[in-house]
């Protein structure tokens, strides 16, 4: 989604595509990396970067209290994972990639 886009449907579509319960909660809780060099689970810092810059991207259609959630959200991601975008090759070789799509949304 691009920032530029309508606002039609704002919050009552973020509310139908999320979603429910505890599964809703962990869209804004940024995953826990517990071995970063492990191929798979260094995977979750890219899920980490991926979210961040999604939620950049939806702040912006949102109303002003769920745009400062989605913005808040993006930081604590990028915070979890952009300090590990360098220094083990199961997540350096692809995850500034995502880190890029982050930081410009």
């Amino acid at each position: 989604m691009h920032a530029s886009h309508s606002r039609r449907g704002g919050v009552s579509s973020l509310v139908r595509i999320v979603p429910s319960g505890s599964r809703r909660r962990r869209l804004f809780i940024p995953a826990t990396v517990s071995d970063r060099s492990d191929g798979k689970i260094a995977h979750l810092d890219g899920l980490n970067l991926s979210r961040a810059w999604c939620w950049r991207q939806l702040a912006p259609a949102l109303g002003p209290e769920l745009a400062e959630l989605a913005r808040r959200t993006a930081d604590e991601h990028l915070a979890a994972s952009l300090p590990h975008v360098a220094g083990d090759y199961m997540g350096e070789h692809w995850l500034a990639t995502f880190a890029m799509l982050a930081l410009e949304a």
